[in-house]
């Protein structure tokens, strides 16, 4: 018999399990100092389907080569490709990157509002990469869902969905907005080291007694 699930103890074994591994991509960037919300935002444009091995370095070379919206938008869309060649997509992501770049100078004074309409608005930009850069640059609270957030509550049984837009209100009905901005922070890394995709460490996890392993049909 499993013990009831409780949240709050979760959240606590969590952040203990946790407390080694790398920070995802962008917490790591704000760490580093790149905390304003154009920064966060262009990072997670260069982090969809790229890995965060991959999107670090990456994103450190950008904004060394042009630290300011200012400067990215001065840039020629063929060199900030260059610049960013490393991540997937890096065409598109360079044309996307620097329409963002020239409407945060020109429409924006050279600095984004913390608004997620206006987030949204710009093409690359979706519920995740808005959610989040506005949790971490603006510490507003929003819900941030990768694959791992998804995959990680479904299999607590916290929530019981199908797809990312269908957890992200899951967990706005359910989850205290305390954790909302921490949920992406500690579940990527959770979700990366611990109860990964294929054959989670479900045998050491902290989380054993509750975790219903929803779908977990091996396991380490």
């Amino acid at each position: 018999m499993k013990e009831p699930f409780d949240i709050d103890v979760a959240i606590a074994r969590v952040r203990q399990a946790v407390r080694d591994f790398p920070p995802a991509a962008l917490f790591a960037l704000a760490d580093e100092g790149h905390r304003s919300l154009f920064e966060q935002v262009v990072a997670c444009i260069l982090s969809v389907r790229t890995y965060d091995e991959v999107t670090l370095p990456t994103a450190r070379r950008l904004f060394a080569a042009a630290p300011t919206p200012a400067a990215v938008a001065e840039l020629p869309v063929s060199d900030l490709e260059e610049l960013i060649h490393t991540v997937s997509f890096s065409e598109p992501k360079a044309r996307q990157i620097h329409a963002v770049a020239r409407a945060t100078v020109d429409e924006h004074g050279g600095s984004l509002p913390c608004d997620r309409d206006t987030l949204m608005n710009f093409h690359g930009v979706g519920p995740k990469c808005a959610h989040l850069a506005l949790g971490i640059a603006c510490g507003q609270p929003w819900i941030s869902v990768d694959v791992h957030v998804h995959r990680v509550t479904n299999r607590w049984g916290y929530v019981h969905t199908r797809t990312p837009g269908q957890t992200t209100a899951a967990l706005e009905a359910k989850l205290p907005e305390r954790y909302w901005i921490e949920i992406n922070r500690l579940l990527v890394p959770f979700g990366k080291h611990i109860c990964t995709g294929d054959r989670p460490h479900c045998s050491t996890c902290p989380l054993l007694s509750m975790c219903q392993q929803v779908g977990v049909t091996s396991h380490r």
